[in-house]
């Protein structure tokens, strides 16, 4: 197979993967212009190095032959998909050309489970070591780390990758059991585990080997079981407790052709994976709880509305809250005010009264903000408009239905 075919194969495989927080980037070509050198858009991505700049990643599988018959997964060993290997070899040929031609900035590399989970991540180290010590790349690098690979080999990934990522894919070990039976969440956790006390020794201790100084990331399917959006978010929230996960990145399920029946045939709304990476930043940024988000009885986001103005909703005796008075916390949780907003109007207040005037010229967004905020020039009495009526005038506005939508699934 030439290698170009082997790119298509495997660059459309590694899609699925959302960890690296990817995005296509356009085709362009020299012909007829300036310069030299063309994109062909297989496999590059976008993600974002400690420092906060953006990078464009080569992402592919080292293979998409695999061992376990994930149902959820396109690349699952009953598949009827277009198989496809690279060696060692090519992936370091490939990273080294596309980097020297600017097409990219760096690497995102998984695999399916091949022979075994040692020597595929056996395979993925050595892609890493030689990109490191023999071409002296100095790029990113995203390793997908096999759970059931030897802690040995996690310990070597750390020593060449920038991120290492371990997915979880589904929030409950009752899912994992019925949809990908392979695979143990007891042993995913314990390969986290094993990265974050890498971590934490390279903290205590900072003179000793890098070791994945981007930290470590995992992966949630939305939709691909019954599990809803309390369940996902309180397995999110005890993720980056008792791991330090720098992201969890949420996916929301796409059916495959010739799907088995254990796994929806349809998707899920793309807004309820929108509103999940709403709900997480909460989680991850203003020092919300998942329980504070959703009841404890269960359910799911609101489609509507972001799950902050749900919160203030439900909480509206918290509410109009007086900006030259309250805690940087509290400000930060009005609707319509970022974290970069509160801080300005903290830093603000020092000097004089916050005015109403001062939110518009912030930008914020003044359609929420007023009726949840108290300043020195707009002091309304508590709103006693009822949440439900607030709730439709804030609301998205709604989309149009689709008159075939079994022909949009398809």
């Amino acid at each position: 197979m030439e290698l170009t075919d082997k790119l298509e194969i495997l660059a459309d495989a590694a899609k699925y993967d959302a960890s690296c927080a990817s995005s296509g980037a356009p085709k362009r070509n020299s012909i007829g212009k300036d310069g030299f050198g063309a994109s062909s858009g297989m496999g590059i991505c976008h993600s974002y190095t400690p420092d906060g700049r953006c990078v464009s990643l080569l992402k592919v599988l080292l293979t998409n032959y695999c061992l376990y018959d994930c149902q959820y997964c396109v690349n699952r060993r009953t598949s009827n998909v277009p198989r496809a290997r690279f060696t060692v070899a090519e992936v370091v040929k490939l990273t080294a050309d596309f980097y020297l031609r600017n097409y990219i900035d760096g690497l995102f590399l998984s695999s399916g489970i091949i022979q075994s989970a040692d020597y595929t991540m056996e395979q993925l180290v050595q892609v890493a070591r030689e990109l490191r010590e023999v071409h002296q790349f100095r790029g990113y690098i995203h390793l997908k780390t096999i759970p059931d690979a030897d802690p040995a080999l996690i310990a070597a990934a750390g020593r060449y990758a920038d991120r290492l990522s371990v997915n979880i894919e589904l929030p409950t070990q009752d899912s994992v059991q019925k949809l990908a039976p392979e695979k143990s969440v007891h042993t995913i956790k314990l390969a986290m585990g094993s990265i974050r006390r890498k971590l934490d020794e390279k903290a205590e201790e900072p003179k000793s080997p890098r070791f994945a100084p981007a930290g470590q990331s995992t992966q949630m399917i939305v939709g691909a079981d019954a599990s809803d959006d309390q369940q996902i978010l309180d397995t999110a929230e005890t993720l980056y407790g008792s791991y330090k996960l720098k992201r969890v990145y949420y996916s929301a399920f796409s059916p495959i052709p010739q799907s088995p029946k254990s796994v929806p045939l349809a998707p899920p709304p793309m807004l309820r994976e929108h509103r999940l990476y709403q709900a997480d930043f909460l989680l991850r940024s203003y020092g919300f709880q998942a329980s504070e988000l959703l009841p404890a009885t269960g359910g799911n986001l609101a489609l509507d509305i972001d799950p902050k103005l749900a919160w203030a909703l439900a909480n509206r005796e918290h509410f109009p809250l007086d900006l030259n008075l309250a805690p940087p916390h509290m400000i930060a949780r009005v609707p319509g005010i970022g974290l970069r907003n509160a801080q300005r109007i903290v830093e603000l207040r020092r000097l004089r009264q916050v005015r109403y005037a001062d939110l518009s010229r912030l930008r914020c967004s003044m359609k929420k903000i007023s009726p949840f905020i108290i300043t020195a020039d707009y002091f309304p009495a508590r709103d006693t408009t009822p949440s439900e009526q607030l709730r439709r005038s804030m609301a998205d506005a709604p989309q149009q239905m689709n008159l075939w939508p079994e022909l949009q699934a398809a």
